[in-house]
């Protein structure tokens, strides 16, 4: 029997990575994730083939913009050990790495946004636990309960 698959949102500055790029590059590794509890939920949670609505966050229009799936189980995330990365961590070794990633891979970017204000809108069909929209959460991985999921794809 397969395990279900689970869902995520899992957010990127289109500056820095969009869905386009993606597209683009067709499978990617998610780096530089300093989260402990957004490490653990791609470390312990994802498996390959769970759903990712990409979310572009720290911009003028934060939104949904495309869907991508996880393309691997979890490892040690290599900029933690470059000297040179941004994402160095001076306390990680290669004998006991702090950070984890999981590759991602493009499925489709959507026809239309699903812009935060409308998610916001529809604060009241997504539950009480969807983490986006509670006050206080930064995480950029959270976990997406199947009809959330489904919820969210509606308001396209």
């Amino acid at each position: 029997m397969t395990p279900r698959r689970r869902c995520w949102l899992m957010k990127s500055e289109p500056e820095d990575f969009s869905i386009d790029d993606l597209a683009r590059v067709g499978v990617e590794p998610w780096t530089g994730v300093r989260n402990y509890q957004a490490r653990n939920f791609m470390r312990d949670g994802m498996r390959e083939g769970d759903r990712v609505l990409f979310y572009h966050s720290n911009c003028n229009v934060p939104g949904i913009y495309g869907i991508a799936e996880v393309a691997s189980a979890a490892y040690p995330d290599p900029t933690q050990f470059d000297g040179r990365s941004k994402y160095f961590d001076p306390k990680a070794r290669p004998e006991e790495p702090r950070w984890f990633l999981v590759d991602v891979r493009y499925v489709e970017t959507l026809e239309r946004p699903i812009l935060l204000s409308r998610i916001r809108e529809a604060e009241a069909s997504l539950g009480d636990d969807f983490a986006l929209i509670r006050r206080g959460t930064r995480l950029s991985v959270l976990p997406v309960s199947s009809a959330q999921y489904n919820t969210l794809l509606a308001l396209e």
